[in-house]
């Protein structure tokens, strides 16, 4: 028996990685900084100020310790007899100006940038979601929906700090670095000879790490997101885990998932963590060189004093800027990765919405010769020809998988057709704007989904401009009304977790409601009244015969009594039409719908 995980994902269509399979780096580091840099454009003067802000800080801390040499060479190393206290104290208040200067440069820069990054932030969540609004139904088939909730949270948030922070002190790192040799080449040249040959091996180690690490963070993020997926499968799946007793099967799936991520971390903050250490002994190095010829200097060719002491703490500094940008590093590569998971989202096709409008719909739908598939060379529907006029009532009857709902998700246009046409009074859907061929559709699932808010709010989410009458009138036509005023609130009864605080067939019933208050035009029931009782079953269908009163409907149903009515029953099988006609017609047939109906047969 495979994980439950696994089960729920088939279930789902999720279509999560195998755990372990290889992630590919990020792929144009440029490509992805340019696009996250758009997002700050809006916030350019104040992104300017904070680089000013950056060089004014840089530019004191330098200065500041250059300010050593003099107050060391006039101050400290003459003879008692001759030092100047006066021009001792002035030098140092000096001196703490140019800190003080620098240290509210250094806020000011911590301010703007937070605000910098979270409107860019607040931005590219924005275009995330609304990018993922317009997205086909086909891909949230496909992804798992805790990794694509990973990309609003683990992966914006990386991409935040690395806005937040770690940009900035990227640009004063290698500000410091650049304006730091130029001390030094000012100060000393020739010892100024032992920084610059090191630079080259303290470069060449770290990007022997960042190359290595670069990897490890992509992957460390995208099994980041395979174990929210798994996270959320389970959670959302928990009836259904206990109702089979697969907490052990879950346990195991999550075990491999979390273990995966373990493994991908370990190898990230390795290479990660020893980036400092190394390049950080690599400056022990040039700073211990710098300090011992230095001292040669002073006493063999006059080096001052001061001169040589500003030069190690130039020659510390030097290598500080350096470990830190190394240990930025991390944060960019595990940020770049985020966000090219959020641009893979974001770069994902979108449905066509443009077409033509659809008004004064009659429902008169023609289907002729459609042909269509999942998936490439596994047609689901073959050749199907259908028709319903006007205020039909047309049924589909079949085996799982016989392509049943396929004819109302090709209706929909959730997916294009193969082959064939699909026409609604004459025209022709792939002609007509998305938006306006889905407003003309009332859709009734057999899985309802209600939002956070009151029963009211829930209904009218079919009609977002419905009166309160309205909305009652919708109810009492589904049959909700008697047990709505039931509830301890009413219409004003505030619903939990996807309606948690009613039974099944209630939030069937509220869910048929949103139907009757679209008023479209066209009615599909994709087994609407499979997950609520007999009882409620009769109670709900007159509702349904007066929701249905001029309106085309297509129904799927796996109980045959709910269709004897129809205007017509199609029965499929393996993606094909195999019998046509009334309820009547089909048992004097004595083919397979007279086999389901007596009984001597089963629907799979």
């Amino acid at each position: 028996m495979p994980p439950m995980g696994g089960v729920m994902g088939a279930m789902k269509g999720t279509g999560r990685q195998n755990v372990g399979a290889k992630v590919s780096k990020p792929k144009n580091m440029k490509h992805t900084l340019i696009r996250l840099f758009k997002y700050m454009k809006s916030d350019i003067w104040a992104l300017i100020m904070a680089l000013l802000c950056v060089v004014i800080s840089t530019v004191c801390s330098l200065a500041a310790s250059y300010m050593l040499r003099p107050i060391i060479n006039n101050y400290i190393v003459p003879a008692k007899e001759t030092k100047e206290l006066s021009g001792l104290a002035q030098a140092v208040i000096v001196m703490l100006i140019v800190y003080a200067t620098g240290v509210l440069a250094a806020y000011l820069q911590t301010r703007i940038m937070l605000m910098i990054s979270q409107n860019a932030l607040v931005r590219l969540r924005k275009d995330l979601f609304v990018h993922m609004q317009k997205l086909p139904i086909g891909y949230f088939d496909k992804n798992s929906k805790g990794d694509l909730m990973s990309r609003y949270t683990n992966d914006v948030d990386v991409v935040g700090e690395m806005l937040n922070s770690t940009l900035v002190h990227l640009i004063s790192g290698i500000m410091t670095v650049v304006g730091t040799l130029c001390m030094m080449v000012y100060t000393n040249i020739w010892l100024s000879i032992i920084t610059i040959v090191m630079v080259p091996v303290i470069i060449g180690a770290g990007r022997f790490l960042v190359s290595k690490s670069r990897k490890y963070y992509a992957g460390q993020q995208a099994a980041l997101g395979q174990l929210n997926g798994c996270i959320e499968e389970t959670v959302s799946g928990q009836r259904v885990v206990k109702v089979f007793n697969h907490e052990e099967k879950a346990i195991e799936e999550f075990r491999r998932y979390n273990y995966d991520l373990k493994d991908k971390q370990i190898k990230a903050q390795f290479f990660g963590g020893i980036m400092g250490p190394v390049v950080g002994n690599l400056g022990q190095v040039n700073y211990s060189l710098t300090a011992m010829i230095g001292g040669i200097f002073c006493v063999l060719r006059g080096f001052d004093i001061g001169g040589l002491s500003i030069f190690v703490t130039y020659a510390r500094q030097f290598s500080r800027p350096v470990n830190e940008i190394t240990m930025q590093m991390n944060t960019v590569f595990s940020a770049l990765a985020g966000a090219e998971r959020v641009f893979d989202v974001m770069d994902t096709e979108v449905e066509d919405l443009s077409g033509d409008e659809l008004k004064n719909v009659r429902g008169e739908i023609v289907m002729e010769h459609v042909t269509f598939g999942y998936k490439p060379g596994e047609p689901v529907l073959k050749d199907i020809s259908l028709y319903a006029k006007k205020g039909q009532k047309i049924a589909f009857v079949g085996s799982t998988g016989a392509g049943k709902t396929t004819v109302t998700n090709l209706l929909n246009r959730f997916y294009e057709i193969w082959e064939g046409k699909i026409t609604i009074d004459g025209v022709d859907i792939t002609r007509t704007a998305i938006p306006s061929l889905r407003s003309i559709i009332a859709l009734v699932l057999q899985d309802t989904h209600l939002f956070t808010g009151t029963v009211m709010e829930n209904i009218r989410y079919g009609r977002l401009d419905a009166t309160d009458e309205e909305v009652i009138q919708a109810a009492k036509t589904a049959n909700a009304d008697y047990f709505i005023r039931r509830l301890e609130n009413g219409y004003d009864t505030l619903l939990e977790g996807d309606g948690g605080n009613l039974s099944q067939g209630q939030r069937q019933l509220l869910n048929i409601a949103r139907a009757a208050l679209s008023k479209a035009p066209i009615l599909v029931m994709d087994e609407a009244t499979s997950s609520v009782d007999t009882i409620t079953e009769r109670q709900i269908q007159e509702g349904m015969d007066r929701l249905m009163a001029d309106r085309t409907t297509f129904v799927i149903a796996h109980r045959l009594s709910t269709i004897r009515n129809s205007n017509a029953i199609m029965v499929l099988e393996h993606g094909r039409i195999i019998e046509r006609g009334t309820h009547e017609q089909l048992l004097d047939q004595h083919g397979r719908y007279y086999e389901l109906y007596t009984g001597k047969a089963e629907l799979d």
